[in-house]
Protein backbone atom coordinates (compact mmCIF):
# COMPACT_ATOMS: atom_id res chain seq x y z
CA UNK A 1 0.00 0.00 0.00
CA UNK A 2 1.38 3.48 -1.11
CA UNK A 3 2.00 5.49 2.13
CA UNK A 4 0.03 9.20 1.50
CA UNK A 5 1.71 12.01 1.48
CA UNK A 6 1.73 14.30 4.44
CA UNK A 7 0.86 18.12 4.72
CA UNK A 8 1.04 20.77 7.04
CA UNK A 9 -2.09 23.43 5.83
CA UNK A 10 -1.09 26.74 6.81
CA UNK A 11 -3.79 29.53 6.33
CA UNK A 12 -3.44 33.34 6.37
CA UNK A 13 -6.86 34.11 7.81
CA UNK A 14 -6.05 38.06 7.22
CA UNK A 15 -7.05 37.50 3.59
CA UNK A 16 -8.98 33.50 3.21
CA UNK A 17 -12.70 33.82 3.95
CA UNK A 18 -13.73 31.07 6.77
CA UNK A 19 -16.68 30.01 3.73
CA UNK A 20 -13.91 27.97 2.12
CA UNK A 21 -12.84 25.92 5.00
CA UNK A 22 -14.70 22.68 3.86
CA UNK A 23 -13.09 22.84 0.26
CA UNK A 24 -9.39 23.38 1.37
CA UNK A 25 -9.52 19.95 3.63
CA UNK A 26 -11.25 18.35 0.57
CA UNK A 27 -8.44 19.70 -1.61
CA UNK A 28 -5.85 18.29 0.88
CA UNK A 29 -7.23 15.04 1.94
CA UNK A 30 -7.39 14.77 -2.19
CA UNK A 31 -3.40 14.51 -2.42
CA UNK A 32 -2.34 13.40 1.25
CA UNK A 33 -3.26 13.22 5.17
CA UNK A 34 -2.78 16.73 7.01
CA UNK A 35 -0.84 16.56 10.21
CA UNK A 36 -0.45 20.37 10.66
CA UNK A 37 -3.20 22.73 10.81
CA UNK A 38 -2.84 25.72 11.65
CA UNK A 39 -4.17 29.38 11.48
CA UNK A 40 -2.75 32.99 11.38
CA UNK A 41 -4.09 36.33 12.51
CA UNK A 42 -5.13 38.61 15.16
CA UNK A 43 -7.97 36.66 17.29
CA UNK A 44 -8.58 40.17 19.55
CA UNK A 45 -9.90 41.84 16.43
CA UNK A 46 -13.68 40.88 15.67
CA UNK A 47 -13.02 40.98 11.99
CA UNK A 48 -11.77 37.22 12.41
CA UNK A 49 -15.08 36.33 15.18
CA UNK A 50 -16.72 34.16 12.39
CA UNK A 51 -13.54 32.01 12.17
CA UNK A 52 -14.08 30.70 15.94
CA UNK A 53 -16.69 28.01 15.34
CA UNK A 54 -15.17 26.76 11.84
CA UNK A 55 -11.62 26.37 13.60
CA UNK A 56 -13.43 24.30 16.77
CA UNK A 57 -15.61 21.90 13.98
CA UNK A 58 -12.04 20.90 11.98
CA UNK A 59 -9.80 20.99 14.78
CA UNK A 60 -7.74 23.90 13.22
CA UNK A 61 -5.28 25.62 15.74
CA UNK A 62 -5.48 29.05 15.89
CA UNK A 63 -1.82 31.04 15.89
CA UNK A 64 -1.91 34.79 18.03
CA UNK A 65 0.04 37.37 15.77
CA UNK A 66 -0.67 40.63 16.95
CA UNK A 67 -0.90 43.47 14.55
CA UNK A 68 2.44 45.59 15.58
CA UNK A 69 1.61 48.18 13.10
CA UNK A 70 -1.75 49.55 11.40
CA UNK A 71 -2.11 48.60 7.87
CA UNK A 72 0.87 45.88 8.39
CA UNK A 73 0.38 42.67 8.37
CA UNK A 74 2.53 40.59 10.96
CA UNK A 75 0.53 37.11 9.88
CA UNK A 76 3.10 36.57 6.51
CA UNK A 77 6.35 36.56 8.87
CA UNK A 78 4.85 34.17 11.59
CA UNK A 79 4.10 31.96 8.80
CA UNK A 80 6.97 31.69 7.17
CA UNK A 81 8.76 31.14 10.26
CA UNK A 82 6.68 28.50 11.45
CA UNK A 83 6.62 27.05 7.77
CA UNK A 84 10.91 26.78 8.21
CA UNK A 85 10.58 25.09 11.49
CA UNK A 86 8.43 22.33 9.96
CA UNK A 87 9.63 22.19 7.39
CA UNK A 88 12.86 21.17 9.67
CA UNK A 89 11.22 19.04 11.58
CA UNK A 90 11.26 16.21 8.82
CA UNK A 91 7.67 15.71 9.88
CA UNK A 92 6.26 16.27 6.25
CA UNK A 93 5.97 15.92 2.76
CA UNK A 94 4.69 18.87 2.10
CA UNK A 95 2.65 22.17 2.54
CA UNK A 96 -0.89 23.81 2.04
CA UNK A 97 -0.27 27.58 1.77
CA UNK A 98 -3.55 28.97 1.75
CA UNK A 99 -3.57 32.69 0.67
CA UNK A 100 -4.07 34.79 -1.99
CA UNK A 101 -1.01 37.10 -0.89
CA UNK A 102 1.79 37.52 -3.33
CA UNK A 103 4.38 37.52 0.08
CA UNK A 104 4.45 33.84 0.06
CA UNK A 105 6.23 33.58 -3.41
CA UNK A 106 9.44 33.10 -1.83
CA UNK A 107 8.38 30.94 0.82
CA UNK A 108 6.87 28.68 -2.05
CA UNK A 109 9.94 28.63 -4.12
CA UNK A 110 11.95 28.11 -0.59
CA UNK A 111 10.04 24.89 0.17
CA UNK A 112 10.10 23.09 -3.01
CA UNK A 113 13.71 23.99 -3.34
CA UNK A 114 13.65 21.15 -0.54
CA UNK A 115 12.01 19.00 -2.13
CA UNK A 116 8.32 19.55 -0.45
CA UNK A 117 5.00 19.29 -2.19
CA UNK A 118 3.50 22.89 -2.12
CA UNK A 119 -0.11 23.55 -2.84
CA UNK A 120 -1.28 26.98 -2.87
CA UNK A 121 -4.70 27.63 -2.37
CA UNK A 122 -6.22 31.58 -3.04
CA UNK A 123 -8.88 33.32 -4.61
CA UNK A 124 -8.77 34.32 -8.50
CA UNK A 125 -6.80 37.61 -7.31
CA UNK A 126 -4.04 35.97 -6.33
CA UNK A 127 -1.06 37.56 -8.12
CA UNK A 128 0.58 34.90 -10.92
CA UNK A 129 3.94 34.83 -9.32
CA UNK A 130 2.83 32.84 -6.22
CA UNK A 131 0.71 30.81 -8.33
CA UNK A 132 3.99 29.49 -10.12
CA UNK A 133 5.80 28.90 -7.55
CA UNK A 134 3.19 26.30 -6.51
CA UNK A 135 3.23 22.65 -7.83
CA UNK A 136 -0.23 23.28 -7.90
CA UNK A 137 -2.98 25.82 -7.37
CA UNK A 138 -6.50 25.56 -6.26
CA UNK A 139 -8.78 28.65 -6.65
CA UNK A 140 -11.00 28.41 -3.64
CA UNK A 141 -13.84 30.72 -5.11
CA UNK A 142 -14.37 28.29 -8.22
CA UNK A 143 -14.45 25.74 -5.86
CA UNK A 144 -16.89 27.08 -3.51
CA UNK A 145 -19.02 28.38 -6.20
CA UNK A 146 -19.31 24.97 -7.68
CA UNK A 147 -19.90 22.99 -4.63
CA UNK A 148 -22.54 25.47 -3.49
CA UNK A 149 -24.42 24.97 -6.66
CA UNK A 150 -24.34 20.80 -6.03
CA UNK A 151 -25.29 21.44 -2.32
CA UNK A 152 -28.51 24.01 -4.08
CA UNK A 153 -29.55 20.95 -6.36
CA UNK A 154 -29.50 18.63 -3.21
CA UNK A 155 -31.30 20.72 -1.43
CA UNK A 156 -34.04 21.37 -4.37
CA UNK A 157 -34.25 17.26 -4.51
CA UNK A 158 -34.86 16.84 -0.44
CA UNK A 159 -37.28 20.19 -0.45
CA UNK A 160 -39.13 17.94 -3.40
CA UNK A 161 -39.02 14.58 -1.92
CA UNK A 162 -40.47 16.05 1.58
CA UNK A 163 -43.54 17.81 -0.15
CA UNK A 164 -44.06 14.90 -1.81
CA UNK A 165 -44.59 12.64 1.78
CA UNK A 166 -45.68 15.48 4.08
CA UNK A 167 -49.26 14.46 3.86
CA UNK A 168 -48.45 11.37 5.51
CA UNK A 169 -45.42 10.99 7.51
CA UNK A 170 -45.45 10.15 11.29
CA UNK A 171 -43.23 10.69 13.64
CA UNK A 172 -41.36 7.25 13.02
CA UNK A 173 -41.07 8.17 9.54
CA UNK A 174 -39.77 11.69 10.31
CA UNK A 175 -36.86 9.98 12.70
CA UNK A 176 -36.15 7.70 9.54
CA UNK A 177 -35.79 10.82 6.81
CA UNK A 178 -33.15 12.49 9.59
CA UNK A 179 -31.09 9.54 9.13
CA UNK A 180 -31.71 9.59 5.39
CA UNK A 181 -30.80 13.28 5.19
CA UNK A 182 -26.98 11.32 7.27
CA UNK A 183 -26.87 8.63 4.06
CA UNK A 184 -26.88 11.01 1.72
CA UNK A 185 -23.94 12.82 2.91
CA UNK A 186 -22.06 9.88 2.84
CA UNK A 187 -23.01 8.95 -0.32
CA UNK A 188 -22.17 12.75 -1.77
CA UNK A 189 -18.78 11.95 -0.02
CA UNK A 190 -18.51 8.22 -1.43
CA UNK A 191 -19.41 9.37 -4.77
CA UNK A 192 -16.67 12.37 -4.77
CA UNK A 193 -13.83 9.87 -3.54
CA UNK A 194 -15.02 7.43 -6.22
CA UNK A 195 -14.85 10.13 -8.87
CA UNK A 196 -11.35 12.06 -7.95
CA UNK A 197 -9.66 8.23 -7.00
CA UNK A 198 -11.26 5.43 -9.29
CA UNK A 199 -9.76 3.61 -12.32
CA UNK A 200 -10.83 4.18 -15.85
CA UNK A 201 -13.96 1.83 -15.44
CA UNK A 202 -14.36 3.55 -12.35
CA UNK A 203 -13.65 0.99 -9.93
CA UNK A 204 -12.32 1.63 -6.87
CA UNK A 205 -10.55 -0.56 -4.06
CA UNK A 206 -12.20 -0.67 -0.51
CA UNK A 207 -8.63 0.17 1.67
CA UNK A 208 -8.57 3.22 -0.33
CA UNK A 209 -12.38 3.99 -0.13
CA UNK A 210 -12.59 3.66 3.58
CA UNK A 211 -9.01 5.45 4.44
CA UNK A 212 -10.82 8.40 2.51
CA UNK A 213 -13.82 8.01 4.28
CA UNK A 214 -12.32 8.48 7.83
CA UNK A 215 -10.04 11.64 6.19
CA UNK A 216 -13.01 13.09 4.91
CA UNK A 217 -16.11 12.31 7.69
CA UNK A 218 -13.78 11.12 10.92
CA UNK A 219 -17.61 10.48 12.55
CA UNK A 220 -18.26 8.05 10.12
CA UNK A 221 -18.28 4.55 11.90
CA UNK A 222 -20.43 1.26 10.02
CA UNK A 223 -21.32 0.16 13.02
CA UNK A 224 -23.44 3.08 13.47
CA UNK A 225 -25.71 1.36 11.01
CA UNK A 226 -25.86 -1.51 11.86
CA UNK A 227 -22.66 -3.07 10.39
CA UNK A 228 -19.38 -4.72 10.57
CA UNK A 229 -17.53 -4.49 7.29
CA UNK A 230 -17.36 -1.64 4.88
CA UNK A 231 -18.78 -4.06 2.10
CA UNK A 232 -21.62 -4.69 4.14
CA UNK A 233 -22.44 -0.80 4.39
CA UNK A 234 -21.70 -0.26 0.39
CA UNK A 235 -24.30 -2.78 -0.27
CA UNK A 236 -26.66 -1.47 1.80
CA UNK A 237 -26.81 1.96 0.06
CA UNK A 238 -27.93 0.21 -3.06
CA UNK A 239 -26.36 2.78 -5.30
CA UNK A 240 -22.92 0.72 -5.82
CA UNK A 241 -21.40 -2.17 -8.08
CA UNK A 242 -19.21 -4.42 -5.81
CA UNK A 243 -16.86 -6.58 -7.63
CA UNK A 244 -13.24 -8.66 -6.36
CA UNK A 245 -10.91 -7.74 -8.60
CA UNK A 246 -7.15 -9.81 -9.23
CA UNK A 247 -4.20 -7.31 -7.56
CA UNK A 248 -1.60 -9.72 -8.84
CA UNK A 249 0.03 -12.66 -7.16
CA UNK A 250 -3.26 -14.61 -6.84
CA UNK A 251 -4.59 -12.23 -4.68
CA UNK A 252 -8.07 -10.37 -5.08
CA UNK A 253 -9.38 -7.09 -3.54
CA UNK A 254 -12.93 -5.69 -3.24
CA UNK A 255 -13.42 -2.88 -5.45
CA UNK A 256 -16.78 -0.49 -5.67
CA UNK A 257 -18.05 2.17 -8.34
CA UNK A 258 -21.22 3.67 -9.17
CA UNK A 259 -23.67 1.74 -11.17
CA UNK A 260 -24.57 2.45 -14.17
CA UNK A 261 -20.22 3.30 -15.53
Amino acid sequence: MDTELRFAILIDADNISDKYMKVILDETANNGVATYKRIYGDWTSPRLASWKNVLLDNSIIPMQQYSYTFGKSSTDSAMIIDAMDILYSGNVDGFCIVSSDSDFTRLAARLRESGMQVIGMGEEKTPKPFISACNQFKYLDLLYSNQQKQEKEEVLVEKQLETKNSGTASTKQQKVTSQEKELRRIRKTINAIIDKFSDEDGWLSSGKLGDQLSKRLPDFDVRNYGFSKLTLFIKSLGDYEIAKISIGGGQKQIHFRLKGN
